[in-house]
């Protein structure tokens, strides 16, 4: 996993890493920890040199529209 850019949070890059995870290794049966283990491994090597990054399109100008209520009037 990569480190998170100017926008993000360290918090949101590993939810939706494991996100991708459950999605694309972990939606089958496995038959025991090893192959667990052998599989999650390979997935994380494949997906680290793919060099994935996040494009956060959220701004904080959408934030203070979309969740006002939690964000403080600011008055000069």
């Amino acid at each position: 996993m990569r480190l998170p850019d100017k926008h993000g949070t360290w918090l949101n890059m590993a939810e939706i890493e494991l996100s991708v995870l459950a999605g694309q290794c972990l939606d089958r049966r496995l038959p025991d920890r090893t192959t667990l283990e052998r599989q999650v491994a390979a997935w994380e090597a494949e997906r680290n040199g793919q060099h994935r990054t996040i494009d956060w399109c959220y701004t904080t100008a959408d934030a203070r529209i979309n969740l006002k209520r939690l964000y403080p009037a600011i008055h000069d």
